[in-house]
């Protein structure tokens, strides 16, 4: 918008211009999306967890200072709920042990959204890696992002993110990896987009 960095934008919300907390939502979203995807594993409630990291992002607008991007304290946010959603998840799970659960959840997570055999078995690959190689996969790989914006966000040293995303290619690679477009997995389309963005702007707008 207008050549703003998310910096500027910030401080016009923070003085006022609430709407424009949409054009960060709408920027970020997919970087969200994935991240939370990669630590949870279920597009529902991946969708939750960014819709409750984007208002506590907002309630905390003001504290932002500046020390790291808007990007990396957003993504932060947004780890910190995840962690925090998958904890309180794992801790219910362990009161229901004594009831057999016939469900897979986890062999397909967007069953209801794709419909290409091929990005189905890419997004399940993905979803088997080990939490800490799948975060840095993700990151890089499928987001994007910088090496140093992936040692800011998990708090890991430069040759670790390296070390575990060659650790997580070496997973993928066996009869894989050579096959696969980034961009296809965990995709965020518009409609979802729309979703998230009218419920956190329908909670912070100031009637």
């Amino acid at each position: 918008m207008m050549n703003l960095s998310d910096e500027e934008i910030v401080d016009r919300i923070i003085n006022g211009e609430q709407h424009l907390y949409e054009v960060l939502m709408r920027k970020f979203n997919q970087r969200l999306y994935r991240i939370s995807m990669a630590i949870i594993n279920d597009d529902k409630e991946a969708e939750d967890i960014m819709q409750t990291a984007y208002i506590n992002a907002y309630q905390q607008l003001e504290n932002f200072k500046g020390k790291s991007s808007f990007s990396t304290w957003l993504t932060r946010i947004l780890i910190n709920e995840s962690l925090l959603h998958k904890k309180r998840k794992t801790q219910f799970q362990k009161v229901l042990m004594e009831t057999p659960v016939n469900q897979h959840h986890n062999d397909t997570p967007l069953k209801n959204l794709m419909n290409k055999e091929l990005k189905f078995i890419l997004e399940k690959a993905v979803a088997d890696l080990p939490e800490k190689y799948r975060m840095v996969f993700v990151m890089r790989e499928i987001q994007e992002m910088s090496t140093t914006e992936t040692m800011d966000a998990l708090n890991l040293g430069e040759s670790n993110v390296k070390i575990r995303l060659s650790r997580a290619k070496e997973m993928l690679r066996d009869g894989l990896y050579d096959y696969w477009e980034p961009k296809q997995v965990y995709e965020f389309n518009l409609i979802r987009c729309d979703v998230v963005v009218n419920y956190v702007m329908a909670k912070i707008r100031i009637d």
